[in-house]
């Protein structure tokens, strides 16, 4: 296993499992405003990263494509929306409910493959779907609601990932024209509903400024780690990583905000631990058994 490739995952992961702490020092800053200057920071510093790798032909091609125009547009808007509601439920007191979405995220993109790639569904990914559905019914028998914030995290980050899997542009020019496609919208928030104009950039604290500044590398960067790791490291050696983000967020709710675990979320959470457990046991088998079969063949 390259050294290289589980440092960039490390730096990735370990990097969106403490984030919302970063989030968390602008809750008196609303969230729209929030997201409108990390769209905007984002855009700034995967321009300048096009610019410095040379990646800018990259980037005409792509907007050359109606479709591709249409395609990243589109998955602009799923991530502007991913983006949004984490930060609103950060300043909100729930963090314990993000890292659930994250955890059923791996679990949702199974279950778009299925629907929308004609992925076959394997028997130990069903009962994972099932137990994963079986996690949502005691919150909803507990709560009395469905966990909204962790499933509009999972579906469009999950709905992200598909479009960005049936599109052949890199990471890093499909970044900056996702990022350009809400735009508009974040530079209108920012000059006509934000009071003052321009909001806390202009007349927040220091660190609200400074925070909201540097919005844009800290999206960028740990999505170009993430790149670095995947060019390295073997798809489901990978996957093995992403839990490491969901649990982190989960340590940071409870023991640094004190966020509440109820018995509900002591149901919940184990029977989505069991089902990425039996997700993953099945993605490693499903991996070996490709890699000896390629070995045979040659």
């Amino acid at each position: 296993m390259p050294l290289a490739g589980v440092v960039y995952a490390l730096l990735a992961y370990g990097t969106w499992g403490v984030l919302p702490a970063y989030w968390k020092l602008l809750a008196a800053v609303p969230a729209v405003e929030v997201l409108a200057y990390r769209i905007l920071g984002t855009a700034l510093f995967s321009a300048s990263l096009l610019a410095s790798l040379r990646q800018l032909p990259e980037l005409r091609d792509a907007l050359r494509s109606r479709r591709e125009r249409r395609a990243l547009a589109a998955s602009g808007a799923l991530i502007a929306v991913n983006w949004g509601v984490f930060i609103w439920a950060v300043g909100a007191g729930r963090i314990v409910e993000t890292s659930l979405g994250y955890y059923l995220n791996p679990l949702v993109n199974v279950l778009l493959g299925m629907l929308f790639l004609r992925e076959r569904l394997s028997r130990p990914q069903g009962i994972a779907i099932l137990l994963a559905g079986a996690g949502m019914g005691v919150m909803l028998a507990s709560h009395g609601r469905l966990p909204w914030i962790a499933l509009v995290l999972a579906s469009s980050f999950g709905l992200y990932g598909l479009l960005r899997k049936l599109s052949p542009v890199r990471p890093i020019p499909a970044l900056a024209i996702e990022t350009g496609a809400v735009t508009a919208l974040a530079l209108g928030y920012l000059g006509l509903a934000a009071h003052p104009p321009g909001g806390a950039l202009l007349t927040g604290s220091a660190l609200e400024r400074s925070l909201l500044a540097l919005a844009g590398p800290v999206t960028a960067l740990p999505l170009v780690w993430f790149g670095s790791a995947a060019r390295r490291l073997r798809l489901s050696t990978l996957g093995l990583f992403q839990y490491l983000a969901p649990t982190l967020t989960l340590l940071l709710a409870v023991f640094a905000y004190g966020e509440p675990f109820t018995r509900a979320h002591a149901v919940a959470f184990p029977l989505i631990w069991i089902g990425l457990a039996l997700y993953t046991v099945d993605a490693l088998q499903f991996s070996r058994a490709i890699s000896s079969r390629s070995s045979t063949d040659h």
